[in-house]
């Protein structure tokens, strides 16, 4: 109640022409939430009819994890996706006969089978004692040197590159009925959030800054493609960067601590989409920090000032809306925002700049269009007097 109250004394003061009693404020808020929920719920259905793709394109951060971690056990000339895909075969392949066998990988180029001879016998060496291990490999290579050199490398590294450990990720369980039904509906409101962004902040502003005067309505839609731009630089920064790089710390952090990564379906869904979303939002803030400077609620003096007080609330805000509690994730998301908080200080007095050339250029006109007015009288009164001095005294003075 005390945040609609402050919401409603703002939505005055930007337009103190159009004062409404507090029950008018409340059906105005009614009317944004409604058209805030019809909005998500058809950007919902349409975003429920691509679940898949949806999925596809949430999943493929943790199915990367595995493969980041198998890149840190492998020489770097070994080809990760060449070992993955070896391994995958091999145990697509263990139930065949031999002469099945050979006529299933003959469907392969010669590198591939390399890497599947070289899977096989590196499980097979993990029965012998360490000592004994990479002279059987030499003699079972068969004089191949590239095959021998492959085994060399995979031998020489310190973990071992054909452990399952991370197996589960590419296959996470649901541990109810209805929780993939449900993920399918929260992934669809999700998306649906993002693909409406631009709508539903439109409502929100047009709620906040009711009154609009036609210049400002002009500047209102672009100030909204810059909001959902910089929305969308968000969550594609938590996407294509921050994200990956967290599970891969969380992964391999739970590896050290000998614990299995067997995470669920339902709570990753719900971690990476509010992890995106929230570096979406959080790169808001020039949006949110623009409108109070248009507002007259802040100023480039008082940013300028109050520098090292935002940066500790940059810090808190961080901490508050990070789903993680670890310094790195904390880090990646308060760096941006004080980055963006920088720009908006110089946005703030480049438009005080402005403003301040646009009054002095106003105080000239009007300082020029008074001298002009001055001097024109001075010239009627110059004409009155003319005129009187030729007149002759009349009788009737």
């Amino acid at each position: 109640m005390f945040l609609l109250k402050k919401v409603f004394q703002l939505r005055d003061k930007t337009n103190p022409e159009m004062e409404k009693p507090f029950l008018e404020h409340l059906e105005d808020l009614r009317v944004m939430i409604m058209r805030v929920i019809i909005t998500l719920v058809i950007s919902m259905l349409l975003c429920f009819s691509l679940q898949g793709h949806l999925m596809n394109v949430l999943r493929a951060p943790v199915q990367n994890v595995w493969k980041e971690h198998t890149r840190g056990l492998l020489p770097s000339q070994v080809d990760v996706n060449r070992w993955e895909q070896a391994k995958d075969l091999l145990d697509r392949s263990s139930d065949l006969s031999s002469t099945q066998k050979e006529a299933f990988f003959g469907h392969f180029d010669g590198e591939v089978r390399r890497y599947v001879d070289a899977v096989r016998l590196l499980r097979a060496a993990k029965a012998l004692p360490k000592a004994e291990r990479l002279p059987f490999l030499h003699q079972q290579a068969g004089g191949d040197v590239d095959l021998t050199g492959l085994l060399d490398a995979i031998s020489d590294s310190k973990a071992d590159p054909d452990s399952q450990t991370g197996a589960n990720l590419m296959m996470m369980s649901a541990l109810k009925p209805t929780e993939t039904f449900m993920l399918s509906m929260k992934l669809a409101f999700f998306a649906g959030v993002v693909v409406s962004f631009p709508f539903l902040l439109y409502f929100v502003l047009q709620f906040i800054l009711p009154g609009l005067h036609l210049h400002e309505r002009k500047i209102l839609w672009p100030s909204m493609l810059v909001g959902f731009g910089l929305f969308l630089i968000g969550v594609c920064f938590a996407y294509f960067l921050v994200l990956p790089k967290t599970l891969v710390f969380f992964f391999e952090w739970s590896l050290d601590m000998g614990v299995t990564n067997d995470w669920r379906i339902g709570e990753y869904i719900s971690f990476a989409t509010q992890f995106t979303l929230l570096f979406g939002l959080s790169f808001e803030l020039p949006v949110v920090i623009m409108a109070l400077v248009k507002l007259g609620l802040l100023t480039y003096d008082m940013m300028k000032r109050t520098r090292s007080y935002a940066v500790v609330a940059i810090v808190v805000a961080a901490a508050m809306i990070t789903p993680t509690s670890d310094v790195l994730t904390l880090s990646l998301m308060a760096v941006p925002m004080y980055v963006l908080y920088e720009a908006c200080i110089w946005l703030a007095w480049w438009d005080n700049r402005k403003r301040r050339q646009a009054e002095a250029a106003e105080a000239a006109g009007d300082l020029e269009r008074l001298g002009l007015e001055t001097e024109e009288g001075e010239q009627e009164d110059r004409g009155e007097v003319m005129n009187g001095d030729d007149d002759p005294p009349s009788h009737a003075d």
